[in-house]
């Protein structure tokens, strides 16, 4: 039996782009037809299930250098209240055709689907989403208002019913039973009067302000299912009916037993209510991070059209529009500065407190603040472009996404409450057979706890509420994290590894030493390397310009530059051939290095980077650059070091430079003389020696180190964080982000693995307590109302504990000192 699918396919321009894909296709196994178009750039392909997949066929599409054509749509989902309800969603979903994965997110309450266009789409998988007995609604995450805002009210009223009535059935259910108040009440009435009035009255709680458990429990069951509405339907109702019949009918019950349980149908609907409310008002916080991101972008902005200023919504605001920004205003989009000087409160961006200078030239980032001078600025980017745009995508993304340890615990939820039901009827009929006295009293009280304090909200709701509380305290901090599974891994790093150059120094080097070898002149030699260096965009060959023009030194043009990554540049210079470049680079032009190698290995013995230049195949001069460390590189490293950490350095300088610069931060491990393209290769070296791996860089041209590392930590610039290859982005310069990342996701997790523990160990300690173990030996059974409260106090403390995220604190800052470092030693330890 076959399988066929239709691929979107990017890129396709000829016939022989539409052999080439053809030909990857039919290599897979399993694989029996294929056929591309080009015209519709599509490509449908019959195989077998078992030999092959739609990931292995996506895969061949992307090898063949092409791109699959994969769509994704985020869809919010009303009615999910625990991890069950999750679980049936993510199922019916994924049974759609061209579903290639789904993961629903109980605390925000949303579906994010990755799909093949013309296979699925948004309208299917809305209709999935219906079939498993919920209602999608439209995803509206860029709202400043709590997703589930309307929820609570909802709850509010029906929690506020059902208080009201549920209460004076308590009340009457006490005062009759207790023997202090019992003959007052009867000579008032009754106690069948009593009974009728405690029907009358919870009544309406069940059936008015309960009424949301039978909606959702009986598409539940319907859907074979069942969840939490599930669960407290059947327990109320059980508690409800079972008094209805011994009131009106106690004969038909055996002697001692026609009792009724109205208080307890009545609170277990109030206290399951007032649960779900407090859960609302809770989750609601867990995404107040975003919100208050959302919150800074402008709802309008002041545009100067046909020389005059109006006044436009954001949303109208275009590129290359001219903006003016009026002192105390908030800068509406990203710009470019062309008119008026300020200073702008950026610390939204870089957290840093001290307002920035703003000047002709200098760009400006929306949702920053001006300060008292007036601004005109040309708007570079706007819209889902904007800096504040990228930060909120990317710290939803990363909420959306599930990380493994909440998949493991969907697919648990998944069979838990079918297990509970199940426990739930043994129980009963266990002590309806076996039971003591009114034994059916005893099974209806013990079954009805069982399935009441049984539920898994709490499990539900462990790692999402945490994963949104720390990637949104994250965000605050300056820390992106762009996937949710980047908080699990980096929790478990063991090796830390950063590049050199602009990541642990300054990556601004000077010229620091020129010596020459030979007949020619220092200022002859430093004039010829400078002007070759001129044409060079590296940070090395800027530090030779700069220092030359420095020292007043005239630079003549340039011919035949060019540059080989890793080894040196070569360009003609007045009739001279000029190579500039590491020693390796001299061996390749069997340039002998011999007179000035050892002043290199002085040079490199302190720190610095020597060079060579060769003249005319001859060596000329040996020079030196030295790249000073950040001010907070030490400290930072003996900070990852307390947190048990190593820590290794990846650069292209020669050994002994790097083993001088390693000596003066403390680093662990030195890799020199890496080539650009080799870092990767680096970081899997270690992967192999079982280390897990964390690498540092700028996240342009460590990409691929940055890809291949376990956790890719990107150190970005408030102005440019839109980097693809990292997994965590650090919106601040300096490396103190990496202690409040590491420490953060150390934290995050630790709250999600307590979470669980609270979870799971609350239901296998307390389901044998409902179920009447300790009754044979103390006579005490749980009250059903007390098992309903209990499952309600579960969740709270789940939400409750992942809140306590938003109160983490790291005492790392930048250009912390050593007198500081204690500090944050604690407060990463802590972490």
């Amino acid at each position: 039996m076959t399988e066929r699918v239709e691929l979107g396919i990017e890129g396709m321009t000829c016939a022989s782009c539409v052999a080439r894909v053809e030909r990857a296709l039919r290599k897979q196994p399993g694989v029996d037809q294929v056929s591309v178009n080009l015209a519709t750039e599509r490509a449908t392909v019959s195989f077998e299930p078992g030999a092959a997949t739609v990931g292995n066929l996506l895969d061949a599409i992307r090898k063949a250098g092409y791109e699959p054509a994969i769509a994704e749509a985020t869809i919010g989902v009303s009615g999910m209240t625990c991890a069950s309800c999750v679980a049936r969603v993510e199922r019916r979903v994924g049974k759609l055709a061209g579903i290639l994965d789904v993961s629903v997110n109980l605390s925000t309450e949303k579906a994010h689907v990755r799909y093949l266009p013309g296979m699925a789409g948004p309208a299917e998988i809305r209709e999935a989403i219906r079939q498993a007995g919920y209602e999608p609604v439209e995803a509206t995450a860029q709202s400043e208002e709590a997703p589930n805002h309307t929820e609570s009210r909802a709850l509010k009223r029906s929690l506020i019913l059902a208080a009201a009535l549920a209460i004076p059935v308590f009340a009457i259910a006490m005062l009759t039973l207790a023997s202090g108040t019992r003959h007052l009440m009867t000579s008032l009435m009754p106690a069948t009067a009593w009974s009728w009035l405690e029907l009358v009255l919870v009544t309406p709680v069940q059936f008015v302000a309960g009424w949301r458990f039978y909606r959702g429990g009986w598409a539940e069951l319907r859907h074979f299912s069942p969840g939490m509405n599930s669960l407290v339907m059947l327990g109320s109702n059980a508690a409800y009916f079972y008094s209805l019949v011994a009131l009106v009918a106690p004969g038909l019950f055996p002697s001692g037993t026609a009792q009724t349980y109205f208080d307890s149908a009545g609170v277990i609907v109030t206290l399951i209510l007032l649960g779900r409310y407090l859960e609302a008002v809770a989750k609601g916080r867990t995404s107040q991070a975003i919100r208050s991101l959302i919150r800074l972008q402008a709802r309008s902005a002041r545009v100067v059209r046909d020389g005059e200023e109006r006044e436009v919504p954001i949303e109208e605001v275009q590129v290359p529009d001219i903006v003016q920004v009026r002192p105390g205003e908030r800068i509406p989009v990203d710009g470019e500065v062309i008119g008026g000087t300020s200073f702008v409160d950026e610390s939204m961006i870089t957290g840093e407190p001290v307002p920035v200078a703003k000047n002709a030239g200098d760009p400006v980032v929306g949702g920053t603040v001006n300060g008292n001078g007036s601004l005109r600025f040309r708007a570079t980017s706007v819209g889902a472009d904007t800096v504040l745009s990228q930060i909120i995508r990317m710290v939803e993304s990363a909420q959306a996404e599930k990380p493994r340890i909440q998949a493991v615990a969907d697919r648990v939820a998944g069979v838990f409450v079918p297990l509970v039901m199940a426990a739930a009827l043994v129980t009963f009929f266990a002590w309806l057979f076996a039971g003591p006295g009114a034994a059916l009293s005893l099974a209806f009280v013990t079954g009805v706890s069982v399935l009441l304090i049984a539920c898994p909200c709490a499990m539900g709701l462990a790692t999402p509420t945490a994963v949104m509380v720390g990637t949104g305290k994250g965000a605050e901090m300056g820390v992106l994290f762009r996937r949710g599974t980047a908080l699990e891994t980096l929790a478990g790093i063991d090796t830390v590894v950063m590049d050199k150059t602009g990541t642990l120094t300054r990556g601004r080097p000077e010229l620091t030493d020129f010596e020459v070898a030979g007949s020619i002149g220092r200022a002859a030699a430093l004039r010829l390397v400078a002007a070759a260096e001129a044409d060079s965009e590296h940070p090395v060959a800027e530090a030779i310009v700069r220092g030359a023009r420095g020292q007043g030194v005239e630079l003549p043009a340039a011919q035949g530059f060019s540059a080989e990554p890793g080894y040196g540049i070569e360009a003609t210079v007045e009739g001279h051939r000029v190579h500039v470049g590491a020693d390796r680079y001299m061996d390749r032009l069997a340039v002998d290095v011999t007179p000035l190698a050892g002043r290199a290995a002085a040079l490199a013995r302190e720190a610095k980077t020597p060079l060579y230049a060769a003249v005319d195949g001859q060596l000329a001069a040996v020079i030196a650059v030295a790249d000073p460390p950040k001010e907070e590189s030490r400290d930072t490293v003996t900070t990852l070091h307390a947190l048990g950490l190593k820590v290794a350095m990846v650069t292209g300088d020669n050994q002994a430079t790097a083993d001088a610069v390693a000596a003066q931060l403390g680093i662990d491990r030195v890799l020199a003389e890496v080539l650009p393209g080799q870092k990767a290769e680096e970081v899997q070296r270690l992967q192999g020696e079982g280390a897990r791996v964390a690498f540092v860089g700028d996240g342009i041209n460590d990409a691929p180190a940055l890809t291949r590392a376990d956790v890719g930590i990107a150190i970005g610039t408030g102005t440019d964080i839109a980097i693809e290859s990292a997994d965590v982005v650090l919106m601040r310069g300096d490396l103190t982000g990496i202690i409040n990342a590491i420490s953060l996701a150390r934290r995050t997790l630790r709250t999600i693995h307590m979470n669980f523990v609270w979870a799971y160990g609350y239901n296998v300690l307390l389901i044998p307590i409902a179920a009447g173990v300790l009754y044979p030996f103390s006579g005490y059974l749980l009250n059903p109302m007390l098992a309903a409260g209990a499952m309600s106090i579960s969740s709270l403390f789940v939400l409750t504990n992942s809140l306590r995220l938003r109160r983490f604190r790291s005492e790392a800052r930048p250009n912390a000192g050593a007198s500081r470092q204690a500090g944050s030693v604690a407060a990463a330890q802590e972490a």
